[in-house]
């Protein structure tokens, strides 16, 4: 996907580290079937501390017995294809909270193509013979 700019959606996804979906965690259930859907993106980013609909506080400090830490999945993409891949969560997310928030895209640009750690692109005009 590129050309992603303006108005947009924000999904995202908080789940237990431990949760699983199709026999893998179910955050990276999730990321792969985003990019299955042809979705912009999807980042996971693990908490260290979060309680949820349970009110169990799950932490990572060193004296904790917790575990399963928070994790959320963020997708960002055009409104229309993030509701259209809300149903793949139906199934996968038992257990959570799933949150839209509409968003605006300032930049999205993918390695080779002006990112970080890109090669500079000749500019307008620019080429053979300048």
């Amino acid at each position: 996907m590129t050309g992603l700019s303006g108005p947009a959606l924000r999904l995202t996804v908080l789940v237990g580290e431990n949760d699983r979906g199709h026999h893998r965690p179910l955050y990276s259930e999730i990321v792969h079937r985003a990019r299955a859907a042809g979705l912009a993106g999807a980042s996971v980013f693990r908490g260290i501390e979060g309680f949820g609909a349970s009110s169990l506080v799950h932490t990572a400090r060193l004296l904790s017995l917790s575990e399963d830490l928070p994790v959320a999945v963020v997708i960002v993409d055009t409104e229309e294809r993030v509701r259209a891949f809300l149903p793949e969560l139906d199934g996968l997310v038992t257990e959570g909270l799933v949150v839209l928030d509409p968003c605006e895209v300032v930049r999205y640009v993918g390695r080779g193509r002006g990112g970080a750690g890109a090669a500079p692109q000749p500019g307008p005009g620019a080429g053979a013979g300048e």
